[in-house]
């Protein structure tokens, strides 16, 4: 299966039996990044993260007693 990475546009095969190829397929959400653009991410969102201007919103949970 040919896929094509969201950010660099650079083109790849993977096996078509594989994890990701049938996530690809049967699900539209999900898109492809090649290992490059994904290393750089998570290696830029690390740093993010260790300078201390990286703030994570979640919703806090409700506590309901009912």
């Amino acid at each position: 299966m040919r896929v094509k990475c969201v950010i660099c546009d650079k083109i790849e095969s993977i096996n078509d039996e594989s994890l990701l190829a049938k996530r690809l397929r049967n699900r539209p959400i999900h898109t492809y990044m090649c290992d490059a653009c994904n290393n750089r991410i998570s290696e830029k969102t690390k740093e993010r993260i260790s300078s201390g201007n990286f703030r994570l919103y979640r919703s806090r949970p409700n506590n309901d007693n009912w």
